[in-house]
């Protein structure tokens, strides 16, 4: 009875929503229009952000590149995350933000060991019945003929 509150397909939709909201609401704040960072999110990967790596921190290399490239995939992999095209590849590259960004910021390990829960889970399980990969049959040929 409880497991009928949470068919598989609204469950998979909902572990690509919230896992897409945090890196929306993110990429949102970086930009001032289409293709146009703002002077903060450049002045973060600039000045403020750095990685936490052995006989550090180090600053980011090539910041202005970074923060473009990292605002762009904010916008980019939340989107075809909620519609639910090419979703574990979405996740797999969310999960490969997450690390970065705990690489960042050490002390929010209980948030990014969360979202990478989620992408994880989006990467084993796909994005369930309520996705364009599943609609087009593009998760069949991502994990052959019997999906897990």
């Amino acid at each position: 009875m409880i497991a009928a509150l949470a068919p598989p397909s609204l469950t998979q939709f909902a572990l690509r929503f919230a896992l897409a909201v945090p890196f929306w609401r993110s990429g949102i704040n970086k930009w001032d229009g289409f293709l146009h960072l703002n002077d903060v999110a450049i002045l973060l990967f600039t000045s403020e952000f750095r990685l936490h790596l052995p006989g550090g921190p180090y600053p980011y290399p090539f910041p202005s590149a970074v923060a473009f490239a990292s605002g762009t995939a904010e916008i980019v992999l939340p989107v075809l995350l909620v519609i639910g095209l090419a979703s574990r590849a979405a996740a797999l590259s969310l999960l490969a933000m997450t690390l970065v960004i705990q690489l960042t910021v050490p002390e929010g390990w209980p948030v990014h060991v969360t979202w990478a829960a989620m992408a994880l889970a989006i990467m084993a399980w796909g994005p369930g019945r309520w996705s364009l990969d599943h609609l087009t049959g593009l998760d069949r040929l991502a994990c052959g003929p019997h999906p897990r």
